[in-house]
This record gives structure tokens, C-alpha cells and sequence, in this order.
């Protein structure tokens, strides 16, 4: 038994660096190419903190996040930036 659990951690370690290698690898190609960065516009607000716990959202316009046009998160594989999939999906700033 301990034998498949070692094989199936070895072969999900393999994949995971497979995945992180070849997402480092694309990055990096649109990175010399010139398009490893995009700019994705995001709402902003600003939080408030008001008595017994409670919060105020103030709208403070649009601002352009600059995001990595990658799988991986900030700093895996490459330093600077969310990924623009997690940043379009989340499209809202909060300024506490």
C-alpha cells in the first residue's frame, strides 16, 4: 500500500512541475515577444470603517491593473503580478 501512495505523490509532483515548467516556458515566450503583461481595468472602492463593526463603500472610479497573461499565480513563475483570468474574474478593488 505505501508503495502506490509513494507512485502517485511521485507521479502528482511530476505533473504539478510539468505544469509549472511549461506555464514558466509560454510566459516567458510572450514575455520576449512583447505581450507577457496586459493592462485589465478594475473598479475601485474605498472601505470605510464606521462604529460597531460596521463598513461604507465608496466608489472611487476605474484604475488598470497590470496582470500576467499566465496560469499561475504572483510569483510562480514569473514576479509582479496576478494572472489576467483571476483579475477579470475579479473586478473590483477594495482600498480598506
Amino acid at each position: 500500500m505505501l508503495r502506490i501512495v509513494t507512485r502517485v505523490v511521485v507521479w502528482i509532483l511530476m505533473i504539478a512541475a510539468a505544469v509549472w515548467a511549461s506555464d514558466w516556458l509560454i510566459w516567458q515566450g510572450r514575455y520576449l515577444a512583447g505581450g507577457g503583461y496586459k493592462v485589465v481595468s478594475v473598479n475601485r472602492f474605498v472601505v470605510a470603517s464606521l462604529k460597531g463593526n460596521k463598513e461604507e463603500y465608496y466608489p472611487d472610479g476605474a484604475i488598470e491593473i497590470r496582470c500576467t497573461r499566465s496560469l499561475l499565480p504572483e510569483g510562480i513563475p514569473q514576479t509582479g503580478g496576478n494572472p489576467c483570468w483571476w483579475v477579470e474574474r475579479h473586478g473590483v478593488d477594495f482600498d480598506r
